[in-house]
């Protein structure tokens, strides 16, 4: 019996947008699309244009560059936002607007304040602006897993009628479990009259750990398409995991009636870029794409797997993209082998400039450490794309020391606006003391939320991949920086946000939740 094609609808860089933090510039957004494209995404959902300048700039420029996958913003179901996202696809080649609404008796009763029939009447209305832009419009009912059945129906064939040929039912607050899910989208298949003329799909949160399990479920009773992060990325618990929708369908081929056009083995360098743009690391436990999701420490699997790979591995570790034979790098390594392993990883230069400057930075590294892996690779291209951040502050120089008994003590300089300055101050470690010098110069009055240390690689020649969340004012950045130092490394990260947090002026979005 031949598959039903399942359409993938990728919203990492909307609904992942949100997580706290995650953020992110107009040329990362873009870096994660071409992924995504490569990857063999249907929709990629580019963010949500009425929410900032920043959000549209966003969702414009994946628009002029994305040509295999099909382009999507975010509108709520108003005229204001359906306008705001068709002006920032109107250079899309396949253009898709997604409005949704409230349709639980709580969200429309709190939320909106308003009554059923205005909800349905309102629903219909932006379905039918949206069809002047485009013939292909999504419709969500935002909280549809604790909306009533009738009311659900009617405003489905309403909307239906009036153009949409999508139609998606959210867990918004990720409080359905797997059969109840299921049948509750089996059902509404089978209630609406014109349910043939128009494509189902769910996007589900993870509040309760079940978001992949409730996606699957809808899959098996009619949905075909499922609205999904890389590495599980979102607002909250965060949403399904595209890899492990895609990998379920692909691996359970005698459940699923559904295939997707995925390109598996471009999952992991896909995850490895998210996870390096968002500062959001992948946890090692992690299915598909967690370091340990194919490593085996039990003698009894170890065995096993040496006899006989199926008895403990239902997948092929190459077939989502994990490499076995890495080609090591250093510094006798040439221009044609490193822009050809950047290829294989899916990183791609739009100009000349910025392969010369990334071949540059890899022999800066080279001379420090004498292996160069896949994950420095990585680490080391997020810093050559920053370049729509404004500078506003660059690290000359750092000198610690440390002494056993002593108060560690931090000199910098930085370059501050064109201007050159440098002080020093003690700490409680070299990097609170770093931290507190650079504080002296820029006084940012932020609040450092978090600070994370992970080794890009093994051996202590590895380079530390620091993360630094900052806050103010409500708004909460990331920064990234990577080196061999892991103090001069702390204060790449600590001046990234700070760049990030006085160049980056956007809001947060106007509906955090979405759908």
């Amino acid at each position: 019996m031949s598959k039903q094609p399942l359409i993938i609808f990728d919203t990492t860089l909307r609904d992942g947008e949100q997580s706290p933090g995650a953020s992110m510039t107009k040329s990362e957004k873009v870096r994660i699309a071409k992924s995504l494209e490569k990857l063999g995404v249907d929709v990629i959902e580019a963010g949500f244009a009425i929410a900032s300048q920043g959000d549209f700039e966003g969702v414009k420029a994946v628009a002029e560059k994305i040509t295999n996958s099909r382009v999507c913003s975010l509108a709520r179901a108003n005229l204001v936002d359906i306008e705001r996202a068709a002006e920032a696809l109107k250079f899309a080649k396949s253009p898709r607007i997604h409005t949704f609404i409230a349709t639980s008796p709580i969200h429309m009763k709190y939320k909106l304040k308003m009554e059923p029939e205005a909800v349905l009447a309102q629903a219909v209305k932006a379905v039918k602006h949206a069809r002047k832009f485009t013939d292909d419009v999504e419709f969500s009912l935002e909280d549809a897993s604790r909306s009533e059945f009738d009311f659900m129906r009617r405003i489905i064939e309403a909307v239906i009628d009036a153009g949409a040929g999508t139609i998606n039912l959210p867990d918004t607050v990720g409080y359905s479990e797997p059969i109840e899910f299921g049948q509750m989208v089996g059902r509404v298949i089978q209630g609406v009259p014109n349910a043939d003329k128009a494509i189902f799909s769910v996007h589900c949160h993870n509040d309760l750990g079940l978001a992949v399990a409730n996606s699957l479920s809808a899959v098996i009773n009619g949905a075909r398409q499922v609205e999904c992060t890389i590495n599980g990325l979102g607002e909250r618990a965060g949403n399904a995991s595209l890899e492990e929708i895609v990998m379920a369908v692909r691996t359970r081929k005698d459940i699923f009636p559904v295939e997707t056009g995925i390109v598996t083995q471009h999952i992991v360098p896909t995850s490895r870029l998210v996870a390096s743009v968002t500062g959001f690391p992948v946890q090692p436990n992690k299915a598909i794409v967690g370091a340990n999701a194919f490593a085996h420490e039990s003698g009894i699997h170890q065995d096993g797997v040496l006899k006989h790979r199926e008895t403990y591995e239902i997948m092929r570790a190459e077939d989502v993209g994990w490499n076995t034979n890495k080609l090591v790098l250093g510094k006798h390594s040439g221009r044609a082998a490193v822009k050809a392993r950047f290829e294989a990883l899916g990183i791609s230069f739009d100009t000349s400039e910025g392969l010369n400057e990334a071949f540059v930075r890899f022999k800066e590294l080279a001379d420090k450490k004498h292996e160069i892996f896949d994950e420095d690779l990585q680490a080391l291209v997020s810093d050559v794309h920053t370049v729509d951040t404004k500078e506003s502050f660059r690290l000359e120089s750092l000198e610690v020391t440390s002494k056993t008994g002593e108060k560690p003590v931090a000199w910098v300089s930085l370059w501050i606006n064109g201007e050159v300055k440098t002080t020093s101050a003690e700490g409680s470690g070299p990097v609170d003391a770093t931290y507190k010098a650079i504080d002296k110069l820029v006084n940012s009055k932020t609040l450092l939320q978090l600070y994370s240390v992970n080794a890009i690689t093994s051996g202590t020649d590895s380079q530390g991949e620091v993360l630094v969340r900052l806050e103010k004012g409500g708004r909460i950045v990331n920064g990234l920086g990577a080196d061999t130092d892991i103090v001069i490394a702390s204060a790449k990260a600590y001046l990234n946000a700070l760049n990030i947090m006085c160049s980056d002026k956007r809001v947060e979005h106007p509906q955090k939740s979405g759908v």
